[in-house]
């Protein structure tokens, strides 16, 4: 029986079946780099397994970045704000990593419907996130792609942070990304959008900017392109601060969220350690 990877066609769906020892149930998410799936193995055990595109088999940048990602989670997985590391390796040539199954839906998908859990527990949900990224910070590695999407909630509100496909060793001192510079523009800090040296300072400023579109349903730099959303970063005549889109918002909150969006990132906070316990004293938690 083929394996589902060789059914499907470089460019065909990808179908359910078995791959390896595993068999995938059912498509959970497709992204740019990489399909989930709920696979299970010879005891029935479910697991999300993240297949890298066929497509990108041969691509030596996007296979260098998968197994960035999959080494790092190896290494910070030991924490309930991350998505649990069970293995790596490949099967027939086709990389592939396994992880802990839970029952998710993305942050994007929770705001985007307005969902109970997202509005019952926003507060819980805003610290747990800072303390994943707290936790990332703490063994080393900056995220660099934090947003909604990649953020998963749990039916009670508990928080996985996932994808570390971009993810880096945070450098002694600020350093420059390669050229391509990969990231999605509207939760990038304006240094990235420059090219210019970058530092953890850079996962403040898209949490502040997820954050805001969380309590005021919308982004403080929107922008059709990257150089919409810088501009509007560099010149803020038509930034709005939280609390006048949403009067509910703490002042002690608005505050953390306007210091995380500061453009110099010396004016954001040194470390995350510093933004979660001031986030908490704000929610009171």
């Amino acid at each position: 029986m083929l394996d589902a990877v060789e059914k499907a066609g470089e460019d065909s769906t990808p179908v359910p079946g078995p791959f390896g020892r595993f068999y995938l149930q059912e498509l959970i998410n497709s992204g740019g780099m990489a399909d989930i799936w709920l696979a299970t193995d010879e005891k029935n055990k479910p697991y999300a397994l993240r297949r890298l595109h066929e497509r990108l088999r041969y691509n030596l940048l996007a296979r260098r970045r998968f197994w960035r990602g999959c080494e790092i989670l190896q290494r910070i997985s030991d924490h309930q704000g991350i998505i649990g590391y069970v293995e790596h390796g490949k099967i027939k040539g086709h990389p592939y990593l396994l992880m802990e199954y839970i029952e998710a839906s993305n942050l994007k998908t929770l705001y985007a419907r307005h969902d109970p859990v997202l509005l019952e527990n926003v507060a819980q949900i805003l610290i747990d996130m800072a303390v994943a990224l707290e936790h990332m910070h703490d063994n080393g590695f900056m995220h660099l792609d934090f947003k909604p999407e990649n953020v998963l909630v749990t039916p009670n509100a508990g928080v996985r942070l996932v994808d570390f496909d971009l993810a880096q060793p945070i450098p002694e001192k600020p350093a420059k990304l390669s050229k391509k510079n990969p990231g999605t523009p509207a939760y990038m800090a304006p240094e990235q959008l420059l090219g210019q040296p970058i530092s953890q300072q850079v996962d403040m400023f898209s949490f502040g900017v997820a954050a805001y579109e969380l309590l005021t349903s919308q982004k403080p730099f929107p922008g059709e392109t990257a150089a919409e959303i810088l501009r509007r970063q560099l010149d803020r005549a038509e930034f709005v601060e939280p609390r006048e889109l949403n009067p509910d918002v703490p002042l002690k909150l608005e505050k953390v969220i306007l210091r995380c969006l500061q453009n110099d990132p010396g004016r954001r906070y040194p470390i995350m350690g510093v933004m979660v316990r001031e986030l908490q004293a704000a929610l009171y938690v």
